[in-house]
């Protein structure tokens, strides 16, 4: 199973800074390049540069939330959701659909009619041992 995961080439998972301009405010913002390059496709189906579409999404998150926690792992949060949406068939694999064309609301609902995962269950502790 691991091979699976440890044959990534490891320039996918080293980080790397950008500086971006939310409002004329210079923030600098880590991810690893595998977040950066989703983050590019996602941006590139819609027209925009990645700084466009951080701009973007940090307005709406605050506007629907009024506050940004840890926007970079907001980031690869988004990251990760654009490609589970586009592996649950709920977001067109083709890169010539802009995302802004799909019905929002379509997409989630899709996503919270499918089944639900298990509950992962909890390791139970070791049994104790009696002390002799």
């Amino acid at each position: 199973m691991c091979k699976i995961f440890i044959s990534a080439d490891p320039a996918s998972y080293e980080s790397r800074t950008r500086s971006v301009r939310l409002h004329g405010v210079v923030t600098s913002l880590r991810l690893e390049n595998l977040h950066w390059s989703v983050l590019e496709e996602i941006a590139g189906r819609d027209g925009m540069t990645v700084a466009q579409l951080i701009e973007k999404l940090y307005d709406e998150l605050v506007a629907d939330r009024g506050a940004v926690g840890n926007f970079s792992s907001f980031l690869r949060v988004c990251a990760l959701r654009y490609e589970n949406l586009i592996a649950q068939g709920l977001i067109p694999r083709d890169a010539s659909v802009p995302i802004r064309s799909l019905d929002a609301d379509r997409v989630l609902d899709g996503l919270h009619g499918l089944p639900q995962a298990a509950a992962v269950p909890r390791e139970s502790p070791p049994p104790k041992r009696a002390l002799n």
